[in-house]
């Protein structure tokens, strides 16, 4: 545009002319602020995704080391519950034997006693190092989680759910139970302590007046 031109310009041109600049500047300026805000929240988004998909691996790392854990835990208890079978027996065939026998001096007799007690005490051992622990909870407090009631004792010197007889030892493997403790629990207990007598308080002269 020629000096002349610019010239020619009304005051109104040139006012109309400078509110269009400042609309336009204006509008930039909001364009590049609404850019900015959506960058920012579009940021936070991805950190607050990076963080979740962070702790989910956590907690996947968390759960896989558990399980591997488990797994070597209790990865020999069927085994270890079928070899409890044989100490069983091994026991039994222990206890079938009568003091007679056991008392006649028969070397042979007496070897043969000591060689399947040993092989008892050694499997149970075994068992032991591989995390299995035996339960024997005469004079605990019955746990139905470990213990398994066969029958009721009466005997009131010792509280009522008291575990009072074995009737054969359970076994555990870290936390689980292999096998419950069968056991006779006792019934009844010592009786509750008789509730102490309230004395009476002194007198309240003003109460009985205003009565």
């Amino acid at each position: 545009m020629s000096d002349q031109a610019k010239d020619e310009r009304t005051p109104e041109d040139m006012e109309a002319a400078d509110q269009a600049s400042g609309e336009r500047a204006e509008g930039g300026v909001d364009g590049d602020y609404e850019a900015l805000v959506r960058l920012l929240k579009e940021n936070e988004e991805l950190k607050d995704r990076a963080l979740r998909v962070a702790a989910e691996m956590e907690n996947l790392r968390r759960r896989t080391a558990r399980d591997v854990q488990d797994a070597r835990a209790y990865a020999v208890a069927n085994f270890a519950r079928d070899m409890l079978s044989v100490s069983d027996n091994l026991r039994r065939a222990l206890d079938a034997i009568p003091d007679e026998a056991k008392a006649s001096g028969d070397a042979g007799f007496k070897a043969l006693i000591e060689g399947v007690d040993l092989t008892e005490r050694a499997m149970l051992s075994a068992l032991e190092r591989h995390g299995v622990k035996k339960l024997a909870p005469e004079g605990e407090k019955f746990d139905p989680n470990f213990h398994q009631a066969m029958f009721e004792v009466p005997n009131p010197e010792v509280p009522a759910g008291t575990v009072v007889q074995v009737v054969q030892p359970g076994y555990s493997i870290g936390e689980r139970v292999l096998r419950p403790a069968m056991v006779g629990v006792a019934k009844g207990g010592p009786k509750a302590a008789a509730e102490a007598k309230v004395e009476p308080g002194p007198v309240n002269e003003q109460a009985e007046k205003d009565a």
